[in-house]
């Protein structure tokens, strides 16, 4: 019998032990891997550092809302192409390819609901569909869920993440920012409540509008908040910022966010909430 034995291309492919794709995942603040199944039951949150990864609009609202309560607004609105705007791609084919990706008509999706049954008016808009960009869809939708508030008296929620304003829109969507602004003062009028969710990111148009301007003004953890990027800001002022500079973190300390909440905790902080803003559950 040989000492050595010939280790040959096959043997080594034989020893390769095959692991599922989509098994781990790599949280992108710690660097850490995360079992797939502890990741989705702690509700997509890093384990060990509480990073909150993004996730889409359906699943935010299945989180935050009492199940089999949510009845979706305006579902047909789609947006269009104004401008003829074309870039890498045209600005339609850039609609079409991002509906068949998130199965969404835009970046927002609106509805009336239930949140530890009291009811509610709720926005949430996603990521995924271009960047959360607000053009005239999205514009529309925040005043329509204005409206259904206004002529309900539920108070009104909105979860915000978005990169700003939809360049393929122009002049339509930074139209949008006194659009919304305009529509949301109309519920100080008869003292609804408004409640902001930042979430990651928040930027643009978006946080220089609708996003702050909540009677209550909350932030998932270590969220990413501002209106133009922190290099941008950096290279106009030519100071050197600090190392949490935007996250939800620094804006609390600041003072322009009211509190940052885990978003396990998310549903029992804003119904309690609300109960101190004197709303009460649905009757039977």
């Amino acid at each position: 019998m040989g000492w050595f034995k010939k280790t040959t291309k096959d043997s080594l492919e034989e020893k390769k032990v095959k692991i599922p794709e989509g098994l781990w995942v790599k949280c992108p603040s710690c660097k850490e891997i995360i079992y797939r199944k502890e990741f989705d039951k702690n509700l997509k949150v890093c384990p060990k550092c509480n990073y909150h990864f993004r996730i889409g609009a359906n699943e935010r609202i299945h989180l935050t809302v009492d199940g089999g309560s949510f009845i979706e607004l305006c579902p047909g609105l789609s947006p269009v192409d104004p401008l003829e705007f074309e870039d890498t791609m045209s600005y339609e084919e850039r609609i079409t390819s991002n509906q068949e990706k998130t199965r969404l008509k835009d970046a927002m999706s609106i509805g009336i609901a239930t949140i530890n049954k009291l009811p509610v008016v709720i926005a949430v808009m996603d990521f995924s569909f271009m960047g959360g960009s607000m053009g005239s869809v999205v514009g529309e939708k925040v005043v329509r869920a204005v409206e259904a508030s206004f002529e309900t008296n539920y108070p009104l929620i909105i979860f915000t993440s978005s990169g700003g304003a939809r360049m393929q829109e122009g002049i339509f969507s930074l139209m949008q920012m006194a659009k919304v602004s305009a529509a949301i003062g109309r519920l100080k009028e008869i003292a609804v409540a408004y409640i902001s969710v930042l979430t990651d990111p928040t930027f643009g148009g978006v946080s220089a509008s609708f996003a702050m301007l909540g009677d209550i003004i909350i932030a998932e953890p270590k969220s990413l908040i501002g209106f133009a990027g922190a290099r941008v800001i950096q290279q106009t002022i030519k100071q050197q910022l600090p190392e949490d500079f935007q996250q939800a973190e620094f804006l609390l300390k600041k003072g322009l966010i009211d509190m940052v909440v885990h978003r396990r905790e998310m549903k029992m902080r804003i119904s309690n909430i609300l109960k101190m803003f004197g709303f009460c559950p649905l009757k039977k």
